[in-house]
């Protein structure tokens, strides 16, 4: 079994996101529609073959896993996982994306589990605009998250912010001096084309990451640096700053010819792409071989190849992929 996962274009998978659950406790405009069906539990991958997933790769060489979702901090167990996970020898860095109203409860748990880093989705600092954009989160409790995760130990803790024209983008200014002064960094995210959204139209809402930086060029300089956190955000600073500015640009960045990652959704579909449907089921593989590691490994190697050169985004509104990004994990 090799101990390194590289595709047939030369790529070497360093990186894997795991989604441990469908479900959320926002309905964010962008991910998922208002009234979401969510798979049943017998469907979602447990603790045990999720912490069996992350073996997996580790040992085949992943230096980096970050925990998605839907929601990572409704999932039951959440704390186990991560407590097996950090333990793995070879594993860097092991990070989670959440969108904050949880972290106030749970943010010193989470440290003591293991977890090194936290991403945080924010999109807007107006407790009326983020109700509009999550459809039931509550700004100030959010806010409080991310001061709990600073006083339970995490530091680099980043915000992630989707950009959309006519609806936050007069706000890019005020998020980054609100990362700023919280002493964070932040990363701006082009809109990505997965599901069907009802909210708003895509090819009117896109704002490309050139137009995020024009505006903060206004007032800051960025310079650019070759810092990575092995994902796909190119980062800049701020002479006056510590904390960095990050661009996700599916769209007018393609960043393919690098890319390093792949995920496994809740159901465990290994998915080889972000923009293509090419997936491989593990969720079989784990129960058709319980506790086989080499079976699951040999179903990880098999899969590689079918990881596409590229993705096909397109910004006219068309819908490249119809399942929501909280199936596919955030």
């Amino acid at each position: 079994m090799p101990n390194q996962l590289i595709d047939d274009f030369g790529r070497h998978v360093r990186y894997v996101r795991i989604s441990v659950t469908d479900r959320c406790d926002f309905r964010c405009v962008y991910c998922m529609s208002e009234e979401m069906t969510f798979l049943p539990r017998a469907q979602v991958l447990t603790i045990e073959e999720l912490a069996m997933v992350a073996r997996a790769f580790v040992e085949m060489g992943v230096e980096k896993i970050r925990l998605t979702g839907g929601e990572p901090l409704v999932r039951r167990g959440i704390d186990q996982l991560i407590e097996q996970t950090s333990a793995l020898p070879g594993l860097r860095d092991l990070a989670m994306t959440t969108n904050g109203a949880g972290l106030v409860k749970h943010a010193h748990r989470l440290r003591e589990a293991g977890l090194g880093r936290l991403n945080i989705s924010l999109d807007t600092l107006d407790p009326e605009r983020f109700r509009r954009l999550t459809r039931t989160g509550d700004l100030p409790r959010v806010l409080d998250g991310l001061r709990a995760a600073r006083d339970a130990g995490f530091d680099r803790i980043k915000l992630n912010a989707v950009i959309l024209k006519g609806r936050n983008d007069d706000e890019v200014l005020d998020l980054v001096e609100f990362a700023r002064n919280e002493q964070v960094d932040l990363s701006f995210i082009e809109e990505m084309p997965l599901g069907e959204v009802s909210d708003h139209s895509r090819a009117e809402t896109f704002c490309s990451s050139d137009e995020v930086k024009a505006a903060i060029e206004q007032r800051h300089q960025l310079i650019p640096t070759t810092e990575t956190t092995l994902g796909p955000s190119r980062y800049f600073r701020m002479s006056d700053s510590e904390s960095r500015i990050g661009f996700i640009s599916p769209h007018s960045h393609n960043f393919c010819a690098s890319c390093n990652r792949v995920r496994v959704t809740a159901e465990g579909r290994l998915l080889l792409c972000l923009g293509n449907e090419h997936s491989v089921d593990l969720r079989a593989v784990l129960r058709q071989h319980p506790g086989n590691l080499d079976a699951l490994k040999l179903a990880i190697v098999k899969a590689l190849p079918l990881k596409p050169e590229r993705h096909h985004f397109t910004t006219d509104g068309d819908v490249q992929v119809v399942r929501f990004m909280n199936m596919t994990g955030g």
